[in-house]
């Protein structure tokens, strides 16, 4: 995609290895193995159908009683332990990590936060993951945590053979992590969020995002070692969360030139709403409209190629965009569309 004259090069950032990602139990995915045992399901890129048994642990958590599985969180703390079900979980590690590659990944996100309650073991799992997906991948990985702790014993466990690494993410509130990607050399995510919350509008994330990038421009990381994540929240929770965030991207690129990367969760724009990859695709065109060269999103759901070739004249390319953009006042007209079936 042309931009000012210049070719378009989008920086994908994978999200899908992470311990918080969920299948539901009532989904395609789930099912029996040969053994009669309850299991996720999955192709790997030889065409074998194999099967990741879900242990008797997590169907006593609440998230399994509720109807959800977390996969991902299954496969690392089975590798993890060795034994009989340590290669199903390896293999299932390297079928994600393939599908996102396949996909044109150029950095694979990694979060475990959600693999335990204890930091010890937290930190032992993000060193473990990243060592295991850096033998899988020709990418770089994202160290992604909620917790400062994890993300630096993360990027202790990380190389650089194959390019350099993301620290995800520094915000106001932990200025250390800039440090951390400093001495790691990383390339860094700085977040829109402010010193004690999330920004309510364009406004308060401009100012909090511009702060981040002065104080890693202050500690000598280059503007083209920084991405800015604009935080894009559900459009279903207010109708001006996604003008919010586009106006953002405009305003940062407006500021910072061709040099700085914007980027964010885009995905997140979607939640609680139904066809939320129409609305995800959607959102992505109108993001790189904006000036974003970047996204944290599912590359395998989200294909560029065909985001950039979308009918813009068709009336489910309008009525998403009126949502996205708050024309469609509480979603109202979008869902009336889906529950007669007019978004297919």
């Amino acid at each position: 995609m042309n931009r000012n004259g210049n070719q378009l090069q989008f920086t994908t950032i994978g999200e899908n290895i992470h311990t918080t990602r969920v299948l539901l139990r009532k989904g395609k995915r789930i099912g029996e193995n040969p053994a009669g045992l309850e299991s996720v399901n999955y192709r790997t890129s030889e065409g074998e159908t194999r099967y990741l048994p879900i242990p008797e642990a997590v169907k006593r958590a609440q998230d399994y009683q509720e109807g959800r599985v977390k996969h991902v969180k299954i496969a690392v703390l089975a590798a993890q332990a060795g034994g009989a079900e340590s290669e199903e979980g390896l293999r299932y590690l390297r079928y994600l990590v393939e599908r996102q590659l396949s996909a044109g990944v150029d950095f694979l996100d990694l979060n475990v936060d959600e693999v335990s309650l204890k930091l010890n073991e937290q930190k032992e799992a993000m060193q473990w993951l990243v060592r295991t997906v850096q033998s899988m991948s020709p990418v770089p990985v994202s160290v992604d945590s909620s917790n400062i702790e994890i993300i630096q014993a993360g990027l202790e466990a990380c190389h650089d053979k194959v390019g350099r690494n993301l620290l995800n993410s520094a915000s106001l509130e932990r200025l250390e992590a800039l440090d951390l990607a400093r001495e790691h050399d990383t390339k860094v995510i700085v977040t829109a969020a402010g010193e004690k919350g999330m920004p309510q509008n364009e406004v308060e994330r401009l100012e909090n995002a511009s702060r981040m990038v002065e104080a890693a421009l202050s500690r000598g990381i280059s503007l083209d070692s920084i991405y800015v994540d604009v935080l894009v929240f559900p459009i279903s929770v207010d109708g001006q969360f996604g003008h919010h965030a586009l106006e953002t991207i405009r305003q940062l690129r407006a500021g910072y030139g061709p040099e700085v990367h914007i980027t964010g969760g885009l995905s997140n724009v979607s939640f609680g709403l139904p066809r939320r990859r129409l609305i995800n695709d959607v959102f992505i065109l109108l993001s790189l409209e904006a000036g974003a060269d970047s996204g944290i999103i599912d590359p395998v759901a989200s294909n560029l190629q065909a985001i950039l070739s979308m009918d813009r004249q068709a009336d489910t390319y309008r009525m998403t965009e009126d949502l996205l953009l708050g024309r469609d006042r509480h979603c109202k007209n979008f869902l009336r569309a889906y529950r007669k079936g007019e978004l297919q």
